[in-house]
């Protein structure tokens, strides 16, 4: 059958790394990269590093408000679904590709299948909330990586058919790291030593965009009592200059900023730290298969298993909380949650299952 896989950010790229090679085994794969993330920093550096298969569409979507941005998707993705005739999409998280990914197919009357499905964190003054449960609804299969995931689409009475997979960013995740280990010169080119620093992230709007808030997050950077490596995203730098905040996080002699890294500089400064900041959900998985100790800059979380085993604590932007999360040890306990590295295994054999369905009822 042919599938359109819909990708457009970074974590999507990866989690298209662990299934397309699979999936083209069976079926038509065709991707089509939205333009979400459209610097090579945060788009072609994990197709060519990653080795995804060079997208067969580009729609160019570029950046602006979450409206503007889901808007130009779905008027993009029309023709090109008209054009490409799929028999089901394919679309990953809870990203404004994602959703405009699934409802464009969903009225073209193509069905939809969400990997990640389910995932909530209960804060509906996230955009990726709204994403999530909106694709959800509008989905005809729900791939769900956690048994959390199933409980909220059985609570919510989901229409879809429903599947534990796990979690494909896991695959890549357990598939790479030892590969970034022996490609990645990132701690030598930054001076970094094992355990001798914390790496931060923060791009969500609710941190970044709030000139208040992203003072806040400033100072508690400030107030960080060991080296810090902060890969800068596009969009937060832009803020930080807004806000003349940039040089002075330049100035702080403790604070490394660097351009957005690549999944294997990342992978291998993540596993080296001492712990990790961040407000990306991508991110807090990533540090949890990784073994590192996380601390996130929200008041909640869709990886509520990451915060029940006690590798994950949610602080906000309160520089105390942070302060003391930081001196927390981590747990001797370090269970299995999110399949093992066989999650895209589990996809392409239920989308194989679900389509042949599709083929004898057509």
């Amino acid at each position: 059958m042919r599938i359109v896989t819909i990708v457009g950010n970074r974590p999507q790229f990866v989690k298209a790394a662990a299934v397309s090679h699979k999936l083209r085994r069976e079926h038509e794969e065709l991707i089509v990269h939205t333009g979400q993330h459209y610097d090579d920093e945060l788009s072609r550096v994990f197709f060519d590093e990653l080795g995804v298969p060079a997208p067969d569409r580009q729609l160019g979507a570029g950046s602006g408000t979450n409206t503007e941005q889901t808007a130009r998707i779905l008027a993009a993705l029309e023709p090109v679904l008209s054009e490409l005739e799929p028999g089901l999409a394919l679309v990953y998280g809870d990203t404004n590709s994602t959703l405009a990914g699934a409802l464009a197919t969903a009225q073209a009357g193509i069905p939809v299948a969400h990997v990640e499905a389910g995932m909530r964190s209960f804060d509906r003054t996230m955009p990726e909330e709204l994403n999530r449960v909106l694709t959800d609804h509008a989905s005809d299969l729900l791939l769900c990586s956690t048994e959390t995931a199933l409980r909220n689409l059985d609570r919510e009475a989901a229409r879809g058919e429903v599947h534990l997979v796990g979690d494909v960013m896991a695959d890549v995740s357990l598939a790479f790291r030892d590969i970034a280990e022996e490609r990645s010169p990132i701690l030598e080119v930054r001076g970094l030593g094992p355990s001798e620093y914390f790496v931060l992230t923060a791009h969500r709007p609710g941190n970044v965009d709030v000139p208040e808030r992203l003072e806040r997050l400033v100072e508690m950077i400030e107030a960080l009592p060991a080296r810090v490596a902060f890969p800068v995203h596009p969009r937060t730098e832009a803020r930080l200059e807004q806000a003349g905040l940039f040089d002075r996080l330049e100035a702080a002699p403790h604070v490394e900023l660097t351009p957005p890294l690549g999944y294997l500089d990342f992978l291998k400064l993540a596993r080296h730290a001492r712990a990790i900041l961040t407000d990306s959900g991508g991110v807090q998985k990533e540090a949890y298969l990784l073994g590192v100790p996380c601390v996130t800059l929200r008041e909640s979380t869709e990886w509520v298993e990451t915060v029940a085993a006690g590798w994950n604590v949610l602080v906000d932007l309160d520089r105390d909380a942070v302060l003391a999360a930081l001196q927390r040890r981590p747990p001797a306990e370090h269970p299995e949650l999110y399949g093992g590295g066989h999650a895209a295994d589990r996809v392409c054999e239920v989308v194989g299952a679900y389509t042949a369905r599709l083929c004898r009822s057509s």
